[in-house]
């Protein structure tokens, strides 16, 4: 329900309660997190706060048909397989061919003679000229085209439709007893033709509210398969949603205790949507009205500020020591050091102690940050295994809040933790900044006269 802004900042700056329109609610709602969408020119800007500390912030910039292009479905046409790298290039059309891994391809086993398909090679799987249907499951990145499978998925509210496929599945964040709730109605609102995984937002929703959300899903494929039987020319036959809806479709539940976007479209499209598929949260969905309100929306939550410490190499501990986070095109180095925490007691405590604190805060920083791919932390030199072991169970406890998947490796002798973080879009730094057309990214100019 719409509120004005004085009115929302105290809300949920503060918690008091205030009066609604309606009446249905007159305190404001509990939860962790708080999500500010602010939009720009060109891109929508989503940061989400756990108390008064920004956790994530995401880009969302405006949809073309290059960029943001992930979850979309295309008809492409294969233009080249590389047996050696057993990938192809797929011509989806659009300016740079999307790549497509050996491990993404789909084919009928009753099409082909020969070993199984886990033993096939990629050119016996699919071949030049071959019309196929694919989706978008990584945006291009740099000099990387776009990242595709066959294994088209269509995701609603709860749950995941995988045409074509006797999938069955339920996710595994859901606890054991909700788990069998589901596994007894699944049965009763799986299409006949099509899997369908049951998403983590259907705890405790009706079997109802779970079959309309799939047949949903099931209306929507059927019209893709009647697009795609128009023509065989490469082409999108689907687009997924804006991703600023796209987010609240993934994450929005009671954990959020608000939503408070600054643009009046915008939130009458998101409000629209969640009237759609979780009408019980619409009140928590709020504009804010920059007009009217003496501070940005941004600012009244102190978002720029932690946006730019966000961008910044150097992070500061709050017991003195800091991280210093290098990012290279191979890896992403995070340093840890002791700084100005001096200890009370030991060395080795201290040690412990900072460490102990760095795992907590680099987890914050990676999901902040969104840096992906090969991480090093340079942890403190600590003598005892326990202890190396604690920090370890303390950055794999911090890293499971983060929904991105991740990798993390025992501490080595040398106090180093490999772990890898998929990456699925590009970084913070890289969505808010551009190249120097000075230095070409270096950090630094060379004198000149050499």
């Amino acid at each position: 329900m719409e509120a004005s802004a004085p009115e929302a900042g105290e809300a949920v700056g503060r918690g008091r309660t205030r009066r609604r329109r309606g009446g249905e609610r007159r305190t404001r709602a509990q939860g962790r997190y708080l999500m500010c969408v602010h939009s720009t020119e060109g891109a929508t800007h989503i940061a989400t706060l756990e108390g008064r500390t920004m956790v994530e912030y995401t880009v969302a910039k405006a949809a073309d048909e290059t960029n943001q292009i992930d979850g979309n479905i295309y008809v492409g046409r294969i233009q080249n397989v590389l047996p050696g790298m057993e990938l192809a290039f797929v011509d989806i059309g659009i300016p740079k061919n999307a790549v497509l891994y050996r491990g993404d391809v789909s084919f009928d086993t009753d099409d082909v003679d020969g070993p199984a398909p886990s033993n096939r090679r990629i050119e016996e799987m699919i071949r030049a000229g071959q019309t196929i249907i694919c989706q978008v499951t990584k945006n291009a990145i740099g000099a990387k085209g776009a990242r595709l499978t066959q294994e088209v998925s269509l995701p609603g509210r709860f749950a995941v439709l995988v045409p074509n496929s006797s999938t069955i599945g339920i996710s595994k964040r859901l606890p054991d007893g909700e788990r069998r709730r589901l596994r007894k109605i699944i049965d009763d609102v799986k299409p006949e033709r099509h899997g369908i995984i049951i998403r983590t937002a259907a705890e405790g929703v009706v079997a109802e509210d779970l079959a309309r959300d799939v047949a949903s899903l099931a209306e929507k494929w059927a019209a893709i398969e009647a697009e795609v039987a128009r023509s065989n020319q490469p082409r999108l036959i689907y687009r997924d949603l804006d991703l600023a809806v796209r987010v609240l479709r993934e994450e929005l539940n009671e954990d959020y205790r608000g939503v408070i976007i600054d643009d009046r479209d915008l939130y009458d499209k998101v409000r629209e949507y969640v009237l759609a598929v979780n009408p019980e949260l619409a009140d928590r969905i709020e504009y804010y009205d920059p007009d009217n309100q003496d501070l940005p929306l941004f600012e009244r939550y102190f978002v720029h500020e932690q946006l730019h410490r966000a961008l910044d190499r150097k992070v500061f501990l709050p017991s003195g020591g800091s991280l210093i986070i290098e990012r290279t095109e191979a890896l992403t180095v995070v340093d840890v050091n002791t700084g100005k925490n001096v200890g009370t007691t030991n060395l080795e405590e201290t040690v412990f102690r900072n460490n102990l604190e760095a795992a907590e805060e680099v987890a914050r920083q990676l999901r902040l940050r969104d840096i992906g791919g090969i991480i090093v932390i340079d942890f403190i030199d600590m003598e005892s295994k326990a202890n190396r072991e604690a920090v370890a169970s303390a950055l794999r406890q911090a890293l499971s809040r983060d929904k991105t998947r991740t990798q993390v490796f025992d501490i080595s002798e040398l106090g180093l933790v490999e772990m890898t973080r998929k990456r699925v879009n590009e970084g913070l730094l890289e969505s808010v900044s551009t190249v120097c057309s000075v230095c070409d990214g270096r950090g630094f100019v060379v004198a000149t006269g050499l």
